[in-house]
């Protein structure tokens, strides 16, 4: 039977002393006799006898910090500007928000201040904002459900070659504002976005009818800025039926389908439903025409705010080594610049999103946001039975105040 630890301690301090003393073959004996008593493995033994077991003093800082106070409270601004990014797509964004922000007056910071902050590393910038960004944290849910019509149909009919290095092939799909409780009728909101360039178009539609789903991707369709090629959808029947069917027919758009419960097939458009949508509205239950109305308000300024005003990167290349993924992802770039980058694009077209860039004040689309957050949750609906997640709402409610806050 082993040592209590009470005795285990008693034998280490005394055999402390003689290891200290002892000659290196000396110190092996010793070594041998106190793994036999205490049944430590021989490593553990020795870190106990030299006292490398126990937690190292803080060693005093010798060189002077970089980053000061004036440093880490620009930066944060900018991070709830920014929507809470992390450090990989806010780092190489920094000197482009810095000007844009300068431009509207929405932040004046002194030169040795400014150069610090764009210069930042993305290691940096997210030690900077550890504190911060361990306020919150979300998760996401879909409820999408497939439908069986017209399955056998989809892909109809290809009239160009999906091509994800070209913009307007475009992934959709409905996230669902039930509030965790799928019984009646709830908004949807459809969800568009460019595989090439990361452009998304948010729309709020009362119901899952294809009536309405139908006509808001008309409507999206013509605020894109690029001509629309293909559309890719899930089984559900708001897409997978005769009205979309015909219309892309008629209009020569490609439309194919994922399979079946494979949500990775559409990983573009499933990203956004929570970076996008989830982010902006949360999870209640709006089933209200006035909520319905607030969400499209809140979305149209929204879209620009996420297209004009958030960095996001491209996954290039995964490798597997044995249990090991490997994931390098492009330069973070917002679909603005993605877009301004592409050569199918014509000038005319770049010139008019230039000249609307210009216009636009990231700090005002955002208060815009924030504000209409908060009406949107006078009109949340509690449903009697619930299976949503208790804290998602307060911790919702939490990046709501702390971005209000900042943004006074």
């Amino acid at each position: 039977m082993g040592l209590r630890m009470r005795e285990k301690r008693a034998v280490t301090e005394a055999t402390k002393k003689r290891y200290k003393g002892a000659r290196k073959r000396e110190k092996g004996r010793i070594l041998d006799e106190f793994v036999q008593l205490t049944g430590y493995t021989r490593c553990y033994a020795s870190h106990v006898l030299r006292d490398l077991h126990k937690r190292r003093r803080a060693v005093p800082r010798k060189r002077k910090r970089i980053y000061g106070e004036e440093v880490c409270s620009a930066l944060t601004r900018i991070w709830y500007i920014c929507d809470c990014i992390c450090g990989k797509r806010l780092a190489p964004y920094l000197e482009e928000i810095v000007s844009v922000l300068e431009r509207h007056g929405e932040l004046l910071l002194e030169e040795e201040v400014r150069a610090k902050v764009v210069r930042m590393s993305a290691a940096t910038v997210d030690r900077m904002l550890g504190k911060e960004k361990a306020k919150f944290s979300l998760k996401g849910k879909a409820r999408t459900k497939p439908g069986t019509l017209l399955k056998s149909q989809v892909p109809i009919r290809t009239f160009a070659e999906w091509d994800e290095k070209k913009p307007g092939f475009v992934e959709v799909d409905l996230v669902g504002h039930d509030g965790g409780d799928t019984r009646g009728d709830y908004a949807q909101t459809l969800d568009v976005t460019d595989v090439c360039t990361g452009w998304t178009e948010t729309q709020a539609v009362k119901n899952k009818a294809q009536v309405w789903v139908f006509e808001a991707l008309k409507g999206i369709r013509n605020r894109l800025p690029f001509a629309l090629l293909g559309i890719d959808s899930d089984n559900g029947s708001e897409f997978i039926n005769h009205h979309l069917v015909r219309y892309c027919e008629r209009e020569k758009l490609t439309f194919t389908k994922t399979r079946s419960y494979r949500k990775n097939d559409n990983c573009y458009v499933e990203q956004k439903n929570y970076s996008v949508v989830r982010r902006n509205v949360g999870y209640a239950r709006y089933e209200t025409e006035s909520a319905l109305k607030i969400l499209n308000t809140l979305y149209a300024s929204s879209n620009p705010y996420t297209n004009f005003f958030q960095p996001v990167m491209k996954l290039m290349e995964k490798t597997r080594s044995g249990s090991r993924v490997t994931k390098r992802h492009d330069r973070a770039r917002t679909p603005y610049q993605r877009v301004l980058e592409s050569p199918c694009i014509s000038e005319e077209e770049k010139e008019m999103l230039r000249d609307l860039y210009l216009q636009l004040n990231p700090v005002a689309l955002k208060r815009e946001i924030t504000r209409l957050q908060g009406k949107l949750m006078e009109e949340e609906v509690r449903p009697t039975r619930s299976r949503s997640h208790p804290s998602r709402g307060h911790r919702t409610d939490l990046v709501y105040n702390v971005t209000k806050r900042v943004l006074r």
